[in-house]
């Protein structure tokens, strides 16, 4: 199968979205998904808060549908004092799976971080995720990070910090 990698464009907007939209789907969690085109457009490709690489059938010449993603965004260690990436998310899809995109998607964020000089490569599975698991560790070669736990605030809960600012 002929595929490419490429940094997407505002162009890209509605693929990216198909991408997510099925990642949601896998994840068992399609009512999640929140994002709009016009919030990709926003954040993405005005503001770059985050990047997304995508994978496409085909030919740079002659593109087919978009078949994988992985987006991402930098952020910054104190302990290293250099900046890292934070993989929010990478999908491929069924049908390419197998096929070397993952490990090929992989190899174009591990180029990004090589040219800004990144510290580390961060990124979250879910525990159920077993068939993932399996490739980060023995094909990438990934260590889990057990002794940190995941925490998230949401909404409300950030609106909620506000009665923790100083006047």
């Amino acid at each position: 199968m002929a595929y490419f990698i490429r940094l997407a464009t505002v162009e890209d907007v509605d693929e990216i979205l198909q991408l997510v939209r099925a990642l949601a789907e896998y994840e068992k969690e399609p009512e999640s998904v929140k994002a709009t085109p016009e919030l990709y457009r926003r954040n993405l490709f005005e503001h770059n808060y985050a990047h997304t690489l995508l994978a496409f059938e085909g030919t740079p010449e002659a593109p087919g549908k978009a078949i994988g993603m992985a987006m991402y965004f930098f952020n910054y260690s104190t302990w290293t004092g250099k900046p890292g990436i934070y993989l929010e998310d990478l999908f491929v899809d069924p049908a390419a799976r197998g096929k070397g995109v993952g490990k090929a998607l992989f190899a174009e964020l591990g180029k990004v971080a090589e040219e800004k000089d990144c510290a580390r490569i961060d990124w979250q599975v879910l525990k159920w995720n077993q068939p993932s698991i399996d490739f980060y560790e023995k094909t990438l070669g990934a260590k889990a990070m057990s002794e940190w736990q995941g925490m998230r605030l949401e909404g409300s809960q950030i609106e909620n910090l506000r009665k923790f600012r100083r006047a």
